[in-house]
């Protein structure tokens, strides 16, 4: 091979390194969020950028085997053709041969360097995370053909590389990360409020935040604060209570205080209707107008609790202690509230 064919080898080996690390990063930092919508439009391109990222550790594997490669063939060939332009010119100097060896040694090696770091690795790991889902899927079809091609090799390549990662106890992961932690959406909601972007002037965006983080008990009212009445109570006390309270639900307790359920100002309505409505307006609640609560434990995410009870169809709760005890009651609307903010239903909440 003369000189000028290593000089062309050293542009094409140059391309050929970018592609790996440009692929290599594309795959690692493009989101599913933007991909996924072009998948499934039908786009090609999107639906293999898809592969590659549910198949990262392979495609790093493929693109560690590429950059390695492309680099020892451009020391290996590259370099000693530039060494060699070199050396003619310079061995005109009149300086010893092992001078103008080692001179143009250094200025070889500086060249190939130079071009190899700043061509081949920093401008398309830039453009790569300057443009990441524009990246991978120019980058992603290619990458998993040569995949495919050298499957054999970078499969035992990998299957190496995990194995050594477990034994430090180290469980390597097959797919991109493409998700925020909780922390990291918080951070990025509290920036983009800062910096005007985004309006969250009611709250609701960092309350739904700080929704998931919240437990049944954080949320729920005490026993001793609640507004309750006895088994025996009659629509006629019920609406009592309304009238001097204003909330539309109230708690059921037995003769000890314990809850037996709860009943809705819409439950005396039913009770009072008919021609002998006087009458049964002072008789005892029936059983079947007291509605059973949801059972939870205070530990019980608040999200699990919302889920159980819309489940259910309740709106109240029976929250209980490890140990079995009734110790408060949920609300669903202090749920709700968590998330947008005071809420208010026909009347008032059943409580404090």
């Amino acid at each position: 091979m003369n000189d000028w064919a290593g000089i062309a080898w050293l542009f094409v080996l140059l391309v050929a390194n970018a592609f790996f690390v440009g692929a290599e990063f594309a795959v690692i930092s493009a989101k599913r969020s933007q991909i996924e919508p072009l998948a499934e439009k039908g786009s090609r391109s999107a639906k293999t950028a898809l592969y590659a990222m549910e198949h990262a550790t392979l495609m790093l594997a493929t693109s560690q085997l590429g950059i390695t490669i492309c680099s020892l063939l451009i020391l290996n060939v590259s370099e000693p053709a530039i060494h060699h332009l070199l050396a003619e010119p310079l061995g005109l100097t009149g300086l010893a041969e092992g001078t103008v060896d080692v001179i143009a040694f250094v200025v070889a090696l500086l060249i190939v360097s130079y071009l190899h770091v700043v061509f081949g690795e920093m401008v398309p790991k830039n453009l790569a995370f300057s443009v990441p889902d524009r990246a991978v899927l120019m980058l992603a079809t290619p990458l998993v053909w040569v995949s495919k091609l050298f499957y054999p090799i970078i499969a035992v390549l990998n299957w190496v590389a995990n194995h050594i990662l477990r034994l430090f106890r180290v469980e390597p992961k097959n797919e991109a990360a493409s998700t925020f932690t909780l922390d990291e959406v918080a951070t990025i909601v509290n920036q983009s409020r800062i910096e005007g972007v985004l309006d969250d002037s009611s709250g609701a965006v960092s309350a739904a935040l700080e929704f998931t983080d919240k437990k049944a008990m954080d949320v729920a009212v005490p026993l001793a604060d609640l507004v309750t009445l006895p088994k025996t109570t009659t629509p006629d006390e019920i609406e009592r209570a309304v009238s001097k309270h204003g909330f539309s639900r109230y708690v059921i307790v037995d003769d000890d205080g314990l809850p037996l359920g709860y009943v809705h100002l819409k439950d005396i309505l039913r009770a009072a209707e008919g021609a002998d409505a006087s009458a049964k307006v002072a008789r005892q609640l029936p059983s079947k107008r007291i509605h059973h609560m949801v059972p939870v434990l205070e530990t019980t995410d608040l999200e699990d609790a919302l889920a159980l009870m819309r489940r259910a169809g309740r709106h109240l709760a029976q929250v209980r202690s490890i140990t079995g005890e009734t110790t408060a009651v949920l609300f669903l609307e202090d749920i709700i509230e968590e998330l947008v903010g005071e809420v208010h239903d026909a009347t008032r909440r059943g409580l404090r």
